[in-house]
């Protein structure tokens, strides 16, 4: 299995105008930045079965953007990929609900996905990790669980996606 790990692009900073956390949107800046680097996606020739979202309002939108370049009407949301989560009910969704996809793209928030490499890869979450907001990560999984059993195939910035985009 492919997994590949999206964070959301810029959103609106937290404070009194969002006091829930979950409804802060994309920035413009944020929204055209995602356009830029879903097509540099797309131009990488990805191809996902499944589009994985946390449900707050920042992920969403990310993932619905890139749902439009993809055209593609494989998204789904999940709140185990909500800010804050428990990484091992994620896990077991994903065994459970989706075991048999190739190439999955979970859309969520940090430090949450850079703990889920962590875990994934080195089998706890101490490893350091830069993530940028609409960075993209690629890892390999045999047996998915929540120990050591996938490989960092790739970690994209989104300067680097939108470069490709260009091309």
């Amino acid at each position: 299995m492919n997994l590949y790990l999206l964070r959301h692009a810029k959103a609106e900073e937290p404070g009194s105008r969002y006091s829930d956390d979950s409804k802060r949107p994309l920035t413009e800046d944020g929204e055209k930045e995602m356009f830029r680097v879903a097509k540099g996606m797309r131009e990488m020739e990805l191809n996902f079965e499944l589009i994985l979202s946390s449900p707050f309002v920042r992920a969403k939108r990310t993932a619905e953007i890139v749902a439009e370049v993809f055209k593609s009407n494989k998204l789904r949301f999940s709140k185990n990929l909500a800010s804050g989560a428990d990484a091992r009910n994620l896990i077991d969704e994903l065994n459970e609900d989706y075991a048999s996809f190739k190439n999955i793209l979970l859309v969520g928030h940090e430090p949450y996905l850079s703990k889920l490499i962590s875990r994934l890869c080195a089998g706890d979450d101490k490893f350091p990790l830069h993530f940028k907001k609409a960075g993209l990560c690629k890892l390999t999984v045999g047996e998915l669980r929540a120990d050591r059993c996938a490989r960092l195939e790739w970690l994209l910035t989104p300067k680097q996606l939108t470069a490709l985009g260009k091309r």
